[in-house]
């Protein structure tokens, strides 16, 4: 595998290097962190604060492919979220190439800066837009998604930032501040439901009416990831389950048990006035015992 390095001082290094498929993965190594991101997608692949587990999740069997998304990391659901028409899944922003557009290695930070711009992409949602990336690699990670709409009139989207997070089992993991909050539940088809989750083994597939600040608390781990969001008017909690999973292709084998996926997330229509932009943000953090040892 052949590296190229963009960007190297006395605080890391930043390397590029394919993938398969002419897949481009960018490397991060830094004193405070390690990352990697794809090209193609602007998908965030994994992080990993130094003395800290990974954070983020990414299956082994992933599909390295034009055409195919990514699993695990943060794939970015846009513009739409879920299924859509005819169209699949989640929308085109995870298929599609995006451009790294700048690099900042400083001692506290890794800042990187993609973007990536179209017209008539999908029958299904033809408009003119530019997507701008701007994500921060340190302690804590940041994610912003700004989102222009380069067209003269209105536009609609659905979004979310799809984030799989590492955990040592989901029966081990909860996440109170969902306790009690409204949520539709895709699983059931009920909408409007409140309950008392004690973990979040699968199958769950819910959106919660909530924009309060998460924490997803591990006793495997002994750690707790903290997650906000900016700009996010819902919360979708997801594990497919044993049975689901095992359908999936690319989902390794028993990986349902190794990630819970929390979505800053959009799920009701937005709109965009011509020439106009919104941006999107989220924001993570790890506190961990510093005697876990990272698997």
């Amino acid at each position: 595998m052949s590296y190229i390095t963009l960007l190297t001082n006395d605080f890391g290094k930043i390397s590029q290097y394919q993938k398969a498929n002419g897949i481009d993965i960018l490397e991060i190594k830094h004193r405070l962190c390690a990352a990697s991101i794809s090209l193609y997608g602007g998908q965030v692949l994994n992080w990993q604060p130094v003395d800290q587990l990974p954070v983020f999740w990414l299956s082994d069997r992933s599909i390295y492919q034009p055409g195919k998304a990514i699993r695990g990391g943060i794939p970015i659901c846009w513009p739409w979220f879920g299924a859509y028409k005819d169209a699949g899944n989640h929308g085109f922003a995870r298929q599609i190439q995006w451009h790294l557009d700048d690099i900042k290695l400083t001692e506290n930070e890794v800042v990187l800066v993609f973007s990536t711009a179209g017209e008539n992409v999908s029958p299904f949602w033809p408009h003119a837009f530019k997507l701008v990336q701007k994500i921060s690699f340190s302690t804590d990670f940041t994610q912003q998604l700004t989102i222009e709409n380069l067209s003269v009139q209105s536009v609609k989207f659905t979004s979310a930032l799809h984030s799989y997070f590492n955990v040592s089992s989901p029966k081990n993991t909860s996440i109170q501040a969902l306790n009690n909050v409204l949520f539709d539940d895709k699983v059931s088809l009920l909408n409007d439901q409140k309950d008392t989750l004690t973990n979040c083994v699968g199958p769950l597939d819910r959106i919660y009416h909530n924009q309060s600040v998460q924490q997803i608390k591990d006793i495997g781990w002994q750690r707790t990831i903290e997650v906000k969001s900016t700009q996010c008017e819902q919360w979708v909690l997801w594990n497919p389950g044993r049975k689901i999973a095992e359908s999936m292709t690319d989902i390794h084998k028993e990986g349902e048990n190794e990630f819970v996926c929390l979505e800053a997330a959009n799920t009701k229509w937005l709109t965009i006035a011509g020439h106009e932009s919104i941006t999107l943000e989220q924001t993570v953090s790890v506190s961990a015992n510093s005697n876990v040892t990272p698997r």
